[in-house]
């Protein structure tokens, strides 16, 4: 669906309430968080956007739209693996819970790749939390799969960006042991029978409220990053699980910056990347 403004200097949410006619105010911030928002064709996430005349407003019928899997990018192809952008607010894959089996990155790949070749498939290597946003690799046949999950923390290095609330130190390193509940809650302990987890951390910046880690992970456990930031008192702004709830804030400031891997097949370094989501850096004033 396409727009056109007919009035200057009006309010994005605003326009949105007016022209989406029986949608909620909690529907059109869905659509709002869900980056299914476009401006010119540029992917608008605040509800205040001030709008332009004939400004040109459209909605996707889905975060995963036409052209492969939408505005989701693909980072890196070969015969053998696949590396996405992977955009806050989309899970990596559907669990048994979610009634939208639909909308997630393994679905949109798993089409993607049939369309390419009609036996083609796509294999689960690693996962990001549904909030987080950035880096993800898959593989396209078992074989990959397992030769990189069964060497993973030997062969890969990943690095994360996220804003935390506070002034952390300039870095440090965190060591617990994980464990997680019946409702997959996860929490530090001081037994060994949890998972050893181990997060590096170094300061870029800060401003009075706000610090910008980049984090480099040894292990990677569930909600790894999210959980031991939390145990040092600075949580990750926007994590409404392990940290303080903000409605103001409309995403998780946690990053999937960048992936090293040592090709199973190839025995080559390979790296790949994502910039930084602007809404992270401007929290604490980075240009």
């Amino acid at each position: 669906m396409d727009y056109t403004v007919d009035k200057d200097k009006r309010d994005l949410f605003s326009f949105l309430r007016e022209k989406l006619v029986g949608k909620s105010k909690n529907n059109v911030k869905s659509l709002l968080t869900r980056q299914m928002v476009l401006v010119n064709n540029k992917v608008i996430t605040k509800h205040d956007y001030v709008l332009s005349l004939n400004d040109k407003v459209s909605i996707r019928n889905t975060l995963l739209t036409s052209n492969l899997i939408g505005d989701i990018k693909i980072i890196y192809e070969d015969k053998d693996i696949i590396v996405v952008d992977k955009p806050s607010g989309i899970l990596t894959i559907a669990t048994e819970k979610d009634n939208d089996k639909e909308n997630n990155l393994y679905s949109a790949l798993s089409k993607y790749v049939k369309k390419k070749n009609g036996n083609g498939k796509i294999f689960i290597v690693h996962r990001l939390d549904k909030d987080t946003s950035g880096v993800v690799l898959f593989a396209k046949n078992q074989n990959v799969k397992m030769l990189l999950q069964d060497n993973w923390n030997d062969i890969a290095t990943r690095i994360y960006y996220a804003v935390v609330i506070g002034n952390t130190n300039d870095k440090g390193t965190i060591r617990s042991y994980l464990k997680e509940n019946k409702s997959l809650f996860t929490y530090s302990t001081n037994e060994k029978d949890g998972k050893l987890a181990i997060t590096h951390y170094e300061k870029i910046k800060a401003n009075d409220k706000y610090s910008l880690l980049k984090i480099k992970i040894d292990t990677g456990r569930r909600n790894q990053i999210r959980v031991q930031l939390s145990d040092i008192k600075h949580p990750i702004l926007g994590d409404n699980k392990y940290g303080i709830k903000d409605k103001n804030v409309k995403r998780l400031m946690l990053h999937a910056y960048s992936l090293d891997i040592i090709n199973p097949i190839t025995k080559k370094k390979m790296h790949f990347e994502s910039r930084v989501p602007s809404v992270m850096l401007n929290s604490v004033n980075v240009k």
